[in-house]
């Protein structure tokens, strides 16, 4: 898509429906910050483990407010939504404190993404963005700045065979 929040990104979209349109994160560009830089947790949780994790910018909404995705699951509904491949995603300090204790993997993501009602389809069918299965190795076993080119090879892709503007001739 040519458009300076979102070009060259992957979007972990993890709500989609037709009345409330669509939620999602980029997950793919990596902020300077390292995770225990950016909580401010009154629980006494150690972050020693999450010493190089890096926080990536998630989106231009609320970019003071975090979605953490992990893949170690949730407990239940009630904390976010439960993906496929057991990924989770939640915007709840409580199971965001209960995966420090158990120094499980995640990924905090600073802002989100949303789109109206039929907008992201649209988006689609225009031809400004390519969609794939969700894939827990892109977000925790690639590196930010390699997720496009592996989640555009999970299509058989590459970045030189993409053309995301539409040509006037």
């Amino acid at each position: 898509m040519r458009d300076p929040f979102f070009e060259g990104t992957v979007v972990l979209v993890w709500h989609h429906s037709e009345e409330d349109g669509a939620l999602g994160v980029v997950i793919n560009r990596a902020l300077t910050h390292r995770l225990p830089e950016v909580l401010d947790l009154e629980d006494d949780v150690d972050l020693t483990a999450y010493d190089d994790t890096q926080v990536v910018w998630g989106g231009p909404m609320e970019t003071g407010s975090g979605t953490v995705i992990t893949k170690a699951g949730l407990e239940d509904e009630d904390e976010g939504w439960i993906l496929p491949n057991g990924l989770g995603v939640t915007r709840s300090h409580y199971a965001l404190v209960r995966l420090l204790e158990a120094q499980a993997p995640v990924m905090l993501c600073l802002g989100y993404a949303g789109w109206a009602p039929g907008q992201l389809d649209r988006e689609i069918e225009e031809g400004g963005w390519l969609f794939t299965d969700c894939d827990a190795a892109i977000m925790f076993e690639t590196a930010p700045e390699d997720r496009y080119d592996r989640a555009l090879a999970s299509l058989g892709l590459t970045s030189s065979m993409v053309w995301m503007q539409p040509v006037d001739e």
